[in-house]
């Protein structure tokens, strides 16, 4: 579909569990910097994992979102123009953009096995992450069909010895050479599930997509989104990236923590003192007094939102 020149936003969760307040904030943030300038917010909902990602998952997401007053104009039970807006649904999207990258020559077969990338000598970031040691990039057509007897095999992308910079919303600079702080990514796994980096380009582009709004843990992922921007000749959003919210101790929250969850919180809090609170912590409500989404318009800045991870107090919630 063809897009005007309106800003347009999106929340893009991935339904595995009840969200939680990471996920709240997000969303708070990716639809109060849209609704600002009188944009567009899109609701995606990433289930390409189907089995870890049940259908009753995202319809709880929808419900919690509206309870939260966090509404949305393209997306499940509002419709749009460029549906669907369930991942699951959209493989074929991903099928010809893979189809377009390995007809450049980008993409080869990888045989690795989960231990063999994760094996000790691999080498590894700072953030844990594997970076990729090219084993199968040299492997001939004759020794790739016969590896394929034995194994399915994931697809990855060559990457160029390139350093990728971009200038993040709120972060600032950024800067990664893929070759040797990512190496050759995945595309799409050996059991033949597309890989999120090319998933969400595909997405953002399809969709018209101007603001892309998400946690730092997600930071490094943009030089190889912009490497796929450029490869496959698609508009490139703008990003801005925010701090996570760690649980009291210190923890990254997850959809285990029970005490961060909706289903929790919505036993012993109303929706206007959950958005007051983390509007908080983020810097543009003075206080932590109940406030409405629509409420919060007013005081939001991202100048306000601090650019170090941030700390639940014990107690708050």
């Amino acid at each position: 579909m063809e897009h005007t020149g309106t800003v347009r936003g999106r929340f893009a969760p991935s339904p595995s569990g009840r969200i939680h307040l990471g996920n709240i904030l997000c969303c708070l943030l990716a639809w109060l910097s849209v609704r600002q300038r009188g944009g567009r917010v899109i609701l995606r909902v990433e289930d390409l994992d189907t089995a870890r990602c049940p259908r009753r998952y995202a319809a709880q997401m929808e419900e919690d979102l509206r309870w939260l007053g966090l509404d949305w104009d393209e997306g499940p039970g509002a419709g749009g123009a460029d549906g669907p807006y369930y991942q699951s649904r959209r493989t074929a999207l991903y099928q010809a953009a893979l189809e377009r990258l390995t007809d450049l020559g980008l993409v080869y077969p990888c045989f690795c096995t989960r231990a063999e990338l994760h094996a000790a000598s691999a080498p590894h970031r700072e953030d844990g992450q594997v970076v990729y040691a090219g084993t199968c990039r040299r492997l001939t057509a004759a020794e790739a069909a016969e590896r394929a007897r034995l194994r399915s095999p994931a697809l990855r992308l060559r990457v160029p010895e390139e350093e990728i910079a971009f200038t993040d919303g709120h972060m600032g600079v950024y800067r990664e050479n893929l070759a040797r702080d990512c190496g050759d990514f995945l595309l799409r796994r050996s059991d033949g599930m597309f890989a999120y980096q090319l998933a969400v380009v595909v997405d953002d582009a399809a969709m018209g997509v101007t603001e892309v709004v998400r946690g730092a843990d997600l930071l490094s992922s943009t030089p190889r989104q912009l490497l796929l921007y450029r490869l496959l000749g698609l508009p490139v959003p703008s990003f801005i990236h925010f701090p996570l919210l760690l649980a009291p101790d210190g923890r990254r929250l997850s959809k285990r923590d029970a005490d961060a969850g909706l289903d929790s919180l919505r036993d012993r809090v109303a929706a206007a003192e959950v958005l007051g609170r983390l509007a908080y912590l983020a810097g543009f409500n003075p206080s932590a007094e109940p406030r409405t989404a629509e409420a919060l318009l007013e005081d939001f800045s991202w100048e306000k939102v601090p650019r170090e991870d941030i700390r639940i107090p014990a107690g708050l919630f």
